[in-house]
Parts: C-alpha cells; sequence; structure tokens
C-alpha cells in the first residue's frame, strides 16, 4: 500500500528573524561568553517572572548544576518521577547519588506528592519534581513536604516552559527551575537549557560552575572551583532570542492544535487523552500524549500507524525499567506500578505549532481505523 503521506512527529518553529540574529552574532566575531548570552538570560528571565537566568549546553546540564549546588554527593538519595525523561535520574548519579523512585499520579503523570513524602529516608538530600509533558507539578505540596525536612527541591520544567501554576509562570514560583530547548521543545536553540533561580548566591555558582569553575573576578586561567564545561555559546543564545519573540505565538499555536486533537480523538472508545488544566494547573503543550485502552497491542498499533506514515513514539519508557538502571542498582518492575501501567500503554502522536488541520484530522482517523482493526 502506498503510503499517502508523512506526518512528522515534531517540527521546530524557526524563520527569517533566527538567521538574521544568528548572522549579527558571525559579524560579530563574538562566539562565545558574548554579549548575547547576557541579553538572551535577561530576556528569558523576563519571560517567566525570574529574578536570575543562566543559559546552558543542555537541560541535563541544568540539572546536574542543581544538584551540585544543593550539594548533593556520595551516599546521598534524590526523590524523583520514574515517568521521565532519564536524565531527571542522572543528575543524582552524576553526582554520586543514588536517585529513588516515587510513583506518579494516574491523571497528572507527575510525583504523587504521597508516594515522595513515602520515599524520603534519612538520606535524602533533594527531590527532582518534574513537569511532565508541560503539565505543572504539585509545587506546593512537594514545596511544603520539603521545606519541613530540609530537603532541596529542584523543579525539572524542561517540557513546561510557558506553562503556570496557580496563575504564576513557573521559574516565578521559588525553587529553582531547568527549562530545555532542543528542536522539540515549545522554543529551541538547537541544544541548550536555562537555569533560573530566586537566589544571587546561586545564580553565581551555577554561572561559574557552567564555566570551569571561573569565579566573577579573576584571569581567564584562575579556577576557583571544580566546574563543567556546561556553557551555552552565542550563536544558539540569537536563535533563542529570535525564539522567545515569538514565544507567545508558539505557545498558542500549540495549545490550539492540542485543542484540535482532543475534539478530534475524544470520540474514540477507551482512547484516554492528556488531563485537562484546572484552577492551578496551566499546562504548556510539549506533545500530545495519549493513553490506549487497556489491552491494546501498542506495537501493532505502531506498526498500522508507520504504514500511513505516521510518526509515534513510546513516551514514555520508565526510568527504572532501563537497562542500566535495573544492573546498576537492582531496581525491577513492580517498583511503581501506576508509572508502570501508564508507560506501558502511553503514546506520543504528531505534534508541533504549526501542524495544519489536514494532517491532524489524518492522524486522528489513521490512529482510529489502527484501534479498530
Amino acid at each position: 500500500m502506498a503510503v499517502s503521506r508523512t506526518v512528522s512527529l515534531s517540527s521546530p518553529w524557526l524563520d527569517e528573524r533566527e538567521e538574521e540574529l544568528v548572522t549579527e552574532v558571525l559579524r560579530s566575531g563574538r562566539l562565545s561568553l558574548g554579549p548575547t548570552i547576557d541579553r538572551f538570560e535577561e530576556e528569558f528571565a523576563a519571560a517567566v517572572d525570574a529574578p536570575y537566568a543562566a543559559a546552558v549546553s543542555s537541560g541535563t546540564a541544568g540539572l546536574h548544576l542543581l544538584c551540585v549546588t544543593a550539594g548533593v554527593q556520595q551516599g546521598d538519595e534524590v526523590v524523583t518521577s520514574p515517568y521521565s525523561f532519564v536524565a531527571s535520574a542522572n543528575c543524582a548519579i552524576y553526582e554520586g547519588a543514588t536517585p529513588v523512585f516515587a510513583d506518579v499520579d494516574r491523571r497528572t503523570l507527575n510525583l504523587d506528592p504521597a508516594a515522595v513524602e513515602a520515599a524520603i529516608t534519612d538520606r535524602t538530600r533533594a527531590v527532582v519534581a518534574v513537569d511532565i509533558y508541560g503539565y505543572p507539578c504539585e509545587l506546593d505540596p512537594l514545596r511544603e513536604l520539603c521545606d519541613a525536612r530540609g530537603i532541596a527541591l529542584i523543579e525539572d520544567a524542561c517540557e513546561a516552559l510557558g506553562a503556570r501554576y496557580k496563575e504564576r509562570p513557573l521559574g516565578s514560583q521559588g525553587p529553582p527551575a531547568v527549562f530545555a530547548f532542543y528542536p522539540n521543545k515549545q522554543m529551541t536553540t538547537g541544544e541548550g537549557g536555562m537555569v533560573t533561580t530566586h537566589s544571587e548566591e546561586e545564580w553565581r555558582l551555577v554561572k561559574s560552575l557552567r564555566n570551569q569553575g571561573r569565579a566573577d573576578s579573576g584571569g581567564w586561567l584562575e579556577h576557583a572551583r571544580l566546574g563543567f564545561n556546561y556553557r551555552l555559546d552565542d550563536v544558539r543564545a540569537a536563535i533563542g532570542l529570535g525564539q522567545l519573540e515569538k514565544l507567545d505565538e508558539i505557545l498558542t499555536s500549540r495549545s490550539a492544535v492540542a485543542a484540535r486533537y482532543s475534539k478530534l480523538l475524544g470520540e474514540i472508545p477507551g482512547l484516554e487523552l492528556p488531563c485537562a488544566d484546572d484552577v492551578d494547573h496551566e499546562r504548556s503543550w510539549f506533545v500530545y500524549v495519549v493513553l490506549l485502552p487497556s489491552g491494546t497491542d501498542r506495537e501493532a498499533v505502531i506498526a498500522k500507524l508507520d504504514a500511513h506514515g505516521v510518526s509515534t513514539a513510546r513516551y514514555l519508557p520508565c526510568i527504572h525499567t532501563q537497562p542500566y538502571m535495573q544492573q546498576r542498582f537492582g531496581f525491577r518492575i513492580g517498583l511503581c506500578p501506576v508509572a508502570e501501567e501508564m508507560s506501558a500503554r502511553t503514546l506520543a502522536l504528531p505534534f508541533h505549532g504549526r501542524l495544519d488541520n489536514d494532517d491532524q484530522e489524518y492522524v486522528a482517523a489513521s490512529l482510529a481505523a489502527a484501534l479498530r482493526s
């Protein structure tokens, strides 16, 4: 059977403005540690209403740096979600700590605060709370829990730029947060990320750590501490500036695409759609992930969609079931039953801000047909 069309999983929103800004940087000769980085950080901080922002080479790098600033070290435990990208746990392992997985809430797919509380021990140094698929985590209960026990709270907002919790944007809430700019995210710099914090001391430390441990003062080859090469260059910062200029338009368009999907898919029997916003949670649409009907052969559905040119992804495998996690820490299936059930049934559909109506209708019809057959 000939494929009538191909619908890709994601696509960044780039145009002539990014080209113009990148060209300015190239012509300036300041390709790294130049003024474009400072401007990008300032404008990003303003966009999320955070007092301080530090650009880094990736969201993973940002999470690692916040584990360092939180004092995570050998022998510590860091509680996080099993239903996330592996970086949410790897950031603790980099510092010699052990990841501890708390199960998720079935509706939101975010950490269940009660499960987090049960997972805390006297070795717990931090909690990495994930805003999965752009839906804000339970920030206030988690913050109260961490504050009461003297535990650091790190917000993994890598998928959630533009989301709001209790009417305030993520990044403005107080806990340090990390945003990521991989090409499938709401905005992109190709590779890259941003750390936001409300602490000037933490901000200065992150800026030093990302730059090989160089201090605010001193010479280029003088290093105040052990650091990392986690810098973002000015070329990528220029792309980020162009993205920030159109961020509201991007977010609005992604929300409209999600709304159309919800209308098109809402009548498919047994298919569960992403949870809706409520008074405290406003999602920023990163991906559109559906929950297939219980008992569905997901691999068969994926194969049928692929035959029709519809790209999909198995979002997300549980971190604790990854081979290296099982080999290194002895994690086994059954540790987090809710996350494991969701992981086996969830499927990401093609999604980006300029996905046209015809392609969405085609994806919806193809999915409905795949589930019927």
